[in-house]
């Protein structure tokens, strides 16, 4: 089995899934009205880069920072109707897992990100912020 290249299986003991299929990444597709402001969103705001983008001018892209990859794929009508957020206010797009999640809060907040949900200590543990990007997907991080 060829795992090295995979920062999400890490320190993960692999011998036991020998002859078993293994998921050992996802890769959430957010729809965006429009890939490039999307990607420049994610780059300049949340410090992703683009790994890759398809078509003139683009109708598809992925975006990375470290292991957390997320595809972007433009749809022509609006992402969400004009209620979906008064009636469905922490619907989460995607959740990206991150070690810690304070410094990463930091960082956005220097960066002048707008949070739709602050640092905060869920019940369970886990340290969770939320952002929001241009088409209203939310994206939740979650950490130690």
């Amino acid at each position: 089995m060829m795992f090295g290249h995979c920062n999400a299986l890490r320190g993960l003991d692999l011998s036991s899934f020998r002859g078993v299929p293994v998921i050992i990444a996802s890769e959430p597709q957010l729809f965006v009205s429009d890939v490039e402001a999307a990607s420049a969103f994610y780059v300049g705001k949340l410090g992703f880069r683009v790994a890759l983008s398809y078509g003139e001018p683009p109708f598809w892209a992925q975006v990375a920072r470290d292991g957390g990859r997320l595809n972007l794929r433009s749809v022509e009508m609006p992402v969400f109707d004009s209620g979906f957020r008064s009636r469905e206010p922490d619907a989460v797009s995607a959740t990206l897992t991150v070690d810690e999640a304070e410094p990463l809060f930091r960082e956005f907040q220097k960066a002048g990100v707008a949070f739709r949900q602050t640092l905060r200590t869920e019940p369970w543990g886990a340290r969770t912020f939320s952002v929001e990007d241009p088409d209203g997907n939310l994206i939740l991080f979650a950490g130690s």
